[in-house]
């Protein structure tokens, strides 16, 4: 299934959860309060929905199901794509945790730079606040200060179930799905903060600094997570193309570092690095720095999802 969380202007902008079906996006909560109106009323949020687990998940795709064999009930209860705004899927994660320095390909670039002190023996990174996350065809202002503005498309994990002092091979068991986020970074406020030892890294936290979606992907639907082509382009003209194969710590050594400390709960997330062919990391970096008008899609080649977004100056 490929999940969403949306809204349809043109009623109001409230969020809804819904699924994407024949022809356009399904709203779950509509659909099952026609399909089961003896049940209890569908989950409000994609958290809350994520927090029922296995059970949510069935939930969802029954309802997937019962839309797919009745074309009546799907058209009472989806809209077209083009009617609806596509929003964080996750908007509200409780911890979105980012993994640095993950790929080598990454880290090779990075070298030749001054935006790495040290090499790390451990997965290690910053958190991704809510309040920069946007969807999908969002317009992200690029700050009036920040000339060095990069792109950095991610594969995240969305943990379905909690998890602490998690064993490795037990990884994923907790994981519901995967998404996109594009890291946004102001170069120039990383490579202070990188100089002065700090790990709040703002660099990454501005507003509309966090593209993500645009639907979480089931894992039933995902083959291989480490045989996912990663790529991002800008103004149509690829960027980057690399294999997560090319992943340094993989999720079992995230699960198992991070939960030793942190209780990990369904709807928390964690992105997984950047892959190399970042602006910062080439030659000519000054010209491929995100510019207003730029339109960035970052996305994956199998399973198919792109997350678009357009750079605009700042009002």
């Amino acid at each position: 299934m490929r999940l969403a969380t949306f809204s349809v202007p043109a009623e109001s902008s409230a969020a809804r959860v819904g699924v994407l079906c024949e022809g356009g996006m399904l709203d779950l909560a509509r659909c099952a309060a026609a399909v089961e109106p003896a049940e209890d009323a569908f989950a409000h949020s994609m958290r809350a929905l994520l927090e029922q687990g296995d059970d949510g998940l069935a939930r969802a795709r029954r309802l997937l199901d019962a839309a797919a064999r009745d074309a009546a009930l799907r058209g009472r209860h989806s809209y077209a794509l083009e009617d609806v705004r596509l929003l964080p899927p996750l908007p509200d994660a409780e911890k979105f945790l980012c993994v640095g320095k993950n790929y080598r390909t990454h880290l090779a670039e990075l070298k030749r730079t001054d935006l790495i002190k040290e090499l790390p023996e451990e997965p290690t990174g910053f958190i991704k606040l809510n309040a920069c996350l946007v969807g999908q065809d969002a317009e992200v202002e690029r700050p009036v200060d920040v000339p060095r503005l990069d792109y950095e498309p991610e594969l995240v994990f969305v943990i379905g179930k909690p998890a602490y002092r998690a064993r490795r091979e037990d990884a994923f068991d907790y994981v519901a799905g995967i998404t996109i986020l594009n890291d946004l970074t102001c170069r120039d406020t990383q490579k202070r903060e990188v100089a002065s030892g700090s790990r709040f890294w703002t660099a990454k936290n501005a507003p509309g600094f966090g593209p993500l979606g645009p639907y979480i992907i089931t894992m039933d639907e995902v083959r291989d997570v480490y045989d996912i082509w990663v790529t991002c382009s800008v103004n149509g003209e690829e960027r980057m193309r690399v294999n997560t194969s090319d992943q340094i710590w993989k999720l079992p050594d995230i699960i198992e570092h991070f939960s030793r400390l942190l209780p990990l709960k369904p709807g928390d997330m964690f992105s997984t690095g950047a892959p190399g062919g970042v602006a910062v990391g080439k030659p000519n970096a000054e010209e491929l720095f995100l510019k207003p008008g730029d339109v960035v899609e970052c996305a994956f080649e199998e399973p198919a999802m792109a997350l678009r977004t357009r750079i605009v100056a700042a009002r």
